[in-house]
């Protein structure tokens, strides 16, 4: 019999009543930090027994399981991951929401053995809301490798708690906890440490507990009034106003309160209740620690050594660029050889197809429409798209694996902080690298709804996967080539993409200041970026992550919109106009605007007609050039260099060709991906038009400087 249960008593995978749950006898809260392993805790007790949806009215999931023990059945519910109760992120809310206002009989806080005095500081906030609650330090086998040794004993008395030391991937200390949540939910507890404030705010606590008190407020636990009441005398209005409507406080008493708070405001004088409520729980955290935790060697030295190096003013950025180079050089070098292979093996089926046609009563052009339109399109997007991401990805994941990504965020944090945007935007754009779809749908993370908007709306100034073949075969055959030539040039070559991704980086902060200040105005919010240790990846995972979950996933997109695209892209090739094709009349119609701007209309057609896959817009130049009505492939990039010089092509077209490839609208993947991010239509069309109007504006004030000093 299946143990899993939503909030409404109804299996939402099934459909169907399942009264496994409605049997539980406890009811236990999961919390903690992220990365400390609750997840894996939480796994551990309910084996297969759980089930996940979301928070009612929340984009935010949850889990809930449940497990047997001693003939009864108790449930679990996995709170979301956070670092603190005291800001008003969704996750927190969630949590704090949770565990001060629902009637479970236990929290159980998860925090990790390796590093104790951060996660204390969760339990001190918990701890002041509830005394049902115990600690479970986990990941002990980590500490074990460490050095890192806890006094189990003098850590449960200095916390006044129960304390249960596990390695739960190993099932080290499960049947424990187990045994301590039965133990603890039954029996009565002894009291958890109260925290003791500065005496301004103990006196502001008990005038607004008298308040509260006389004004009849439905609080009766002694400690959730005494939490309540430095809550209001902190004033974050998320939580002021949770506590206001759950505990039915009227506005007299609100404004009793309000002129309290104003009160010792004026008695801190240089910082902010909020700032000392903080700090005293930080310095506490550290006291204790410092009195439980042992440590053999200084397990952390090397790390140490080596984030001085990574997150360094002086060494982080460019240490960064060097990084990204190498790894753009890597998938560039080893890209091409699969790339052929995959582009021969589609030109020996596109031969087959042609006889199998040629062999049918099929209309010609309805087999050049689904041969020379679907399949030459597809066949494209998939030589091209698949060998870069299949090397991209995994070495994007590697980072992320190794614990690198954190510190490019803390990185740029600073440079997102001056642009009124959030620091986590910096690993949003780095997912933008891979693909500007997937970078869209990775800020989630951002809890901020403006600065979510500010990181969707900007992640498409990183070139994609998509746009990289163009960007590298300018560079290659116009700078690297054209200037120098040999082993240089490829190197040449490479930093010339990288100074392309640098230029992104630049008009991501740009934009991300223009829309804070205009139609996004608003106040950065804070958030903690926690460092995570260095770890030894693991291999397996990060090749079904990126293999699977990433490059497959955006390649089926890719593919879903490309199909079609041939189809269009085959009929501007093919339906005469004027005496020439559809093609060659948009261009020549477009020319004197695309010659402003340093271009010519057939290279604006190509990334009109690659609007559904950037992988396109090579090949179309090339039929255009060629007034081909197929997209073609030259054997050669000397080949490829001598039509597009034949054609009109200069420096000046190479540069600004580049630029406009990083600089206009998303492909049709990511607007479809905007759109249902946002579910707005007025945000999908800024996205569009945004790096549009930034690209144009940039290739005139180029076109015009360089035919200036030409």
């Amino acid at each position: 019999m299946g143990l899993t249960k939503s909030s409404t008593g109804i299996n939402i995978l099934s459909g169907e009543k399942d009264n496994g749950c409605e049997k539980s006898r406890f009811e236990i809260g999961l919390a903690g930090n992220p990365n400390v392993g609750k997840s894996t805790v939480f796994n551990a007790l309910t084996g297969l027994n759980q089930h996940t949806g979301n928070w009612p009215g929340k984009t935010v999931a949850n889990a809930e399981g449940c497990y047997e023990y001693n003939n009864s059945i108790n449930k679990v519910i996995d709170l979301p991951g956070t670092y603190s109760l005291l800001s008003s992120s969704e996750e927190e809310e969630i949590a704090r929401d949770y565990i001060c206002f629902s009637n479970s009989d236990l929290i159980v806080v998860v925090a990790d053995a390796t590093s104790l005095e951060r996660n204390l500081n969760l339990f001190f906030q918990i701890s002041e809301i509830t005394e049902k609650v115990i600690l479970c330090v986990n990941l002990i086998d980590e500490a074990n490798k460490k050095g890192i040794t806890i006094n189990k004993k003098l850590l449960s008395n200095e916390i006044g708690a129960c304390v249960v030391l596990t390695a739960a991937r190993q099932n080290v200390g499960i049947e424990q906890l187990k045994s301590k949540i039965k133990e603890e939910s039954e029996n009565k507890r002894i009291k958890t440490k109260e925290i003791i404030y500065d005496e301004h705010i103990e006196d502001g606590i008990n005038r607004i507990k008298e308040i509260l008190k006389d004004n009849k407020c439905i609080l009766s636990d002694e400690r959730k009034l005494r939490w309540a009441a430095l809550r209001l005398l902190e004033g974050n209005n998320g939580i002021t106003n949770s506590i206001i409507t759950n505990f039915n406080i009227n506005n007299e008493t609100s404004l009793e309160i309000e002129n309290i708070r104003k009160d010792i405001k004026e008695k801190c004088k240089d910082k902010s209740i909020e700032d000392l409520v903080v700090e005293k729980l930080v310095k506490e955290s550290e006291s204790i620690a410092k009195k439980v935790v042992q440590v053999e060697n200084k397990y952390d030295t090397f790390h140490k050594k080596v984030d001085k190096i990574l997150v360094s003013k002086g060494t982080g950025i460019p240490i960064m660029i060097i990084l990204l180079m190498v790894i753009l050089w890597i998938t560039i070098t080893l890209a091409n050889y699969p790339s052929q292979l995959l582009s021969n093996l589609f030109a020996n089926i596109e031969g087959w197809l042609r006889n199998v046609l040629a062999q049918t009563s099929i209309p010609i052009w309805l087999s050049g429409m689904l041969i020379d339109g679907v399949y030459v399109t597809l066949a494209w997007v998939i030589s091209v798209m698949l060998p870069p991401m299949a090397i991209f990805f995994p070495m994007f994941t590697l980072l992320e694996d190794l614990g690198y990504l954190p510190r490019i965020a803390f990185n740029l944090d600073k440079c997102f902080k001056k642009c009124c945007s959030c620091g986590k935007q910096a690993l949003t754009m780095c997912m933008g690298l891979g693909c500007n779809a997937a970078g869209v749908i990775g800020c989630r993370i951002i809890n901020s709804p403006r600065e979510r908007l500010i990181a969707i709306l900007t992640n498409v100034f990183m070139p994609c996967n998509g746009r990289f073949p163009t960007l590298i075969t300018v560079a290659t055959i116009f700078i690297g080539g054209g200037l120098v030539g040999g082993i240089t040039g490829s190197l040449v070559s490479a930093m010339s993409v990288t100074a392309v991704v640098i230029l992104g980086v630049i008009m991501t902060l740009i934009s991300s200041r223009i829309l804070s200040k205009t139609i996004l105005k608003g106040i950065p919010s804070n958030f903690i970026l926690e460092l995570p240790p260095y770890r030894k990846p693991q291999i397996g995972q990060v090749i079904i992550r990126s293999i699977v979950d990433r490059t497959l996933y955006v390649l089926g997109r890719a593919i879903a919109v490309a199909a079609p695209a041939g189809i269009v892209i085959w009929i501007f090739a093919n339906v005469p106009v004027g005496g020439g094709s559809l093609l060659n009349y948009c261009a020549n119609f477009l020319n004197p605007f695309a010659h402003a701007i340093g271009l010519d209309g057939y290279i604006l057609m190509a990334l009109i007609l690659g609007f559904p896959a950037n992988e396109i817009v090579m090949p179309i130049i090339i039929m255009s050039y060629l007034s081909a009505g197929t997209m073609l492939e030259l054997d050669s990039l000397l080949e490829l260099k001598e039509l597009l010089i034949a054609n009109g092509w200069t420096l000046l077209t190479a540069i600004n060709m580049m630029i406009l490839c990083l600089m206009h609208y998303p492909c049709g993947t990511t607007l479809w991906t905007i759109k249902k991010e946002t579910k707005s239509l007025k945000w999908t069309i800024t996205a569009f038009l945004l790096p549009t109007i930034a690209g144009i504006i940039t290739c005139f004030i180029v076109a015009q400087v360089w035919r200036l000093f030409a």
